[in-house]
Formats: C-alpha cells, structure tokens, sequence
C-alpha cells in the first residue's frame, strides 16, 4: 500500500513537472515568436546595425529590445511586469535548461539574438 502511494506521488511529481517545463518551453516558443514579428525584426535589425561589432552596444541597443518583448509574452504566463518578472523568470530558465534540451535549445535561440556567437580558439597560447 505504501508502494502504490509514492508511486502515485512520485507519478504526480513527474506529470507536474513535466507540465512545467511544457509551459517554458511554450513561453519560450512565444518569446521567439514574437521576435520574429516584422515590425520586431525591424527594430532588431536596427539596433544590430547601430551596434555593429561593439559587445556593450549589442546591450545597450539590442537587449532592451528582447527583454522588453520577454516581458510582454511572460506576463501572458503569470509573471509580474518589470525587472522582477523576467529576472524571475530567466533564474527558473537557468535552472530548467540544465535538465532539459529543449528548454535549453529554446533559450539559447532567444540568447542569439543578443549575444553574438564567440568563437573559441581551440589552440594552444604558448
């Protein structure tokens, strides 16, 4: 009888988890979507010209911009409007992004947007 009881909770565990990460994964999915509105691309691809190479003009243009678009999908999803909002939620999407894929896959899409790709050099300095 104790058996069939975790395995209940431990099943009910696994389905409201696995709920949670369907909805950032769906919130993220919006995030990207709403990016790729045309009049976001627009404004995007602005700011990305103003920035051109410049890693502290990419944050100083083109961050706000994603972030704001973050902040009016994720309120669509119960979280707060503002700075305590999307740093809410960007915590709890570091932490799911490290146990799934697709949470992972979806953020660094959005993250693409703002950081461009850094290449590492595989050689040897000395």
């Amino acid at each position: 009888m104790l058996e069939d009881r975790l395995r209940m909770v431990t099943s009910s565990r696994l389905q409201k988890a696995a709920t949670f990460y369907c909805l950032f994964s769906a919130a993220l999915t919006n995030v990207l979507e709403a990016i790729n509105l045309p009049e976001n691309t627009m404004k995007l691809g602005e700011a990305k010209d103003n920035a051109g190479n410049d890693m502290l003009k990419m944050m100083q243009y083109v961050f706000p911009i994603v972030t704001q678009i973050q902040m009016e999908v994720i309120k669509k999803y119960g979280f707060s409007e503002g700075r305590e909002g999307i740093v809410r939620f960007a915590q709890l999407i570091r932490t799911m992004e490290k146990d799934d894929a697709e949470v992972a896959h979806l953020h660094a899409q959005v993250r693409a947007h703002f950081l461009p790709p850094v290449a590492i050099s595989t050689e040897d300095a000395s």
